[in-house]
């Protein structure tokens, strides 16, 4: 299978370049329709349509929306029962994720002015979140981990995970993640129709103030539809990596971990981009040799074939431009020295620096959060972390002799904008010879 290759210096490289980073929008039109139809629809019956679509689409024959709420003991029971390998792996995982996400808690802060006036910041959690979990191609108890945890650190009250379980079958060491992580409620549901119960709340399934994590195309569309009534962390296309690097890393490591990312789905991209042109020639022979060894070799191979590209840039600093113009979910700087390459980046959702620091550490142990920004979204969004389950609230107290200073300013800038009620609010305290 031959990748995709292109010349950064070639006359007609943006236009290649535009087409391979394009988005298919008239795609999304159609799952947006179908999304937003099944939103309104839980909105409007509730339990019922949720039972309806996850009946129809996971293959189930559930009798009611309670009988998919899993008990709190299978949950356990799931931890318990796992191989000490597998637990001892899920706990230093979920030891690592908490401790990074110690560091990112923000406290309330305030100050005083010379004349009395106090002014601060107070920072509290939010009181529940709703926690998407992907459950169709494959499930991800990494995923449990990377959101339920920086919820947990934040101080959130209740987490209620939703899950899809086609034909019924339950992950066992999915489940385990979410005991480890102490989520509170979880429902085997999955789709937009899970996205709108958390967001409306259902006879069975309690809303909640915000709803997080990954899914596909239906579950990005609901997301978006919702927001307002809740609040989402990011719309999560599919998974990109970009690897820059200079030609003397083993071209077997950079061709894993192009795979490590598309084989996620066919929509998924996979970039290099080098200086070196033979570095090109030994990425496609390691490429040919590793594929056919893939159990998701399909998947692998129509991502790679579609979307994915070996990039021969001027040098290393034109690679860091290019990069920088993707705005890549995740990006390997593999090359000597790479904080020196890192500082000429200002858009990525998450950088691996140095040769041995895969990607795949980063989905799983590291320690930083694996939901990040995708569709050069890291332009203006970052990595989900403590600081999306806490609220900032303004405190505000003037003192008498603020009000004397403030009510001017305040009543001069009201008048300007021709609000008069807002001018009087402040003027009539500048007169008071006392605090009420």
């Amino acid at each position: 299978m031959k990748m995709r290759r292109l010349d950064a210096g070639d006359a007609g490289f943006d236009a290649q370049f535009a087409a391979l980073v394009a988005n298919d929008t008239a795609v999304d039109r159609e799952v947006e329709r179908v999304a937003n139809a099944i939103v309104d629809d839980v909105k409007r019956r509730g339990d019922a349509a949720v039972l309806d679509y996850t009946n129809r689409f996971d293959r189930i024959n559930a009798g009611s929306v309670a009988e998919l709420e899993i008990d709190p003991a299978e949950m356990g029971a799931a931890y318990a029962a796992l191989a000490d390998e597998q637990r001892g792996a899920l706990e230093i995982a979920a030891h690592r994720i908490r401790a990074f996400h110690e560091r990112q808690l923000a406290s309330s802060w305030s100050y005083t002015e010379g004349d009395g006036t106090e002014l601060g910041q107070r920072i509290g959690p939010l009181q529940s979140v709703g926690l998407y979990v992907p459950g169709g191609l494959a499930a991800y108890p990494s995923s449990v981990l990377m959101n339920a945890i920086p919820a947990r650190v934040a101080g959130v009250d209740t987490i209620v995970m939703v899950v899809p379980t086609p034909g019924g079958k339950r992950n066992s060491l999915l489940l385990a993640a979410a005991s480890l992580a102490k989520v509170s409620r979880v429902f085997t549901i999955g789709g937009a129709q899970a996205v709108a119960a958390l967001a409306y709340g259902t006879q069975t399934v309690p809303a909640v103030d915000k709803i997080v994590g990954p899914g596909n195309a239906y579950v990005a569309a609901a997301k978006r539809r919702v927001f307002g009534t809740v609040g989402i962390d990011l719309i999560a296309g599919p998974s990109e990596i970009v690897v820059i690097c200079d030609g003397r890393t083993d071209a077997d490591w950079i061709a894993m971990d192009l795979f490590s990312q598309a084989e996620h789905d066919e929509s998924a991209q996979a970039i290099l981009l080098t200086d070196d042109p033979d570095f090109i020639e030994r990425v496609q022979a390691s490429i040919d040799r590793l594929l056919p060894s893939m159990p998701r070799q399909a998947i692998i191979e129509n991502s790679l074939r579609d979307r994915g590209a070996l990039i021969l840039t001027r040098d290393l600093e034109h690679a860091c431009e290019i990069a920088n113009r993707i705005a890549p979910e995740h990006l390997e700087i593999s090359t000597d020295e790479p904080e020196r390459w890192a500082d000429k980046i200002r858009h990525a959702g998450a950088m691996f620096l140095g040769r041995y620091t895969s990607e795949a550490i980063g989905d799983y142990c590291a320690g930083p959060n694996h939901v990040l920004p995708t569709a050069r979204s890291a332009r203006f969004s970052s990595a989900l972390g403590v600081y999306d389950f806490q609220k900032r609230t303004s405190m505000v107290r003037v003192s008498q002799s603020g009000a004397q200073t403030l009510g001017r300013v305040a009543a001069i800038l009201a008048r300007g904008e021709q609000l008069p009620a807002h001018a009087a609010s402040a003027e009539c305290r500048i007169a008071a010879t006392s605090a009420p």
